[in-house]
């Protein structure tokens, strides 16, 4: 590989509103039933006073975006594969009914390990910063695939 097939400063985005379905569904699939996220009256109580999403359901938004990045990729001779993400942080809650945008900008590449970086932003209808993260991608020869590509 001469050239990666995505490029520094190529963005793509993602928005969506954040239902009460979205979260029930996301704490039955991971046994996560915080009250932070399905007691309604536990945090009605509290200094948030309403329900707020997991952030790892952010970080499932964050992998939505990046698969939306690479979309046009799918004939090229390697494969992306998610390695990781770096620097996750959950800057402020997100709240059911927020509308969240993520931002996934690729930051940069490294030809000899074959790996892009991307740096992920996600904000809220008010413009505000609720969570960042790096995410690395490995591009793996369709060819010969070999296992410890780490």
């Amino acid at each position: 590989m001469t050239e990666f097939y995505v490029k520094v400063g190529s963005k793509t985005s993602f928005s969506k509103t954040v239902a009460e379905s979205d979260v029930y569904l996301f704490a039955g699939i991971t046994g996560d039933f915080s009250p932070n996220h399905v007691n309604r009256q536990y945090m009605e109580k509290s200094s948030f006073g309403r329900l707020m999403a997991h952030g790892a359901l952010l970080v499932g938004f964050m992998s939505t975006v990046s698969t939306m990045a690479i979309a046009d990729t799918r004939e090229a001779e390697d494969t992306p594969v998610s390695v990781g993400y770096d620097r996750v942080r959950f800057l402020k809650p997100v709240f059911l009914g927020d509308t969240i945008t993520l931002t996934y900008q690729i930051a940069e590449l490294d030809l000899p390990r074959k790996r892009s970086y991307a740096d992920v932003e996600v904000i809220n209808q008010d413009n505000e910063l609720v969570a960042v993260g790096r995410h690395i991608l490995q591009w793996i020869p369709n060819t010969s695939y070999e296992s410890g590509y780490l």
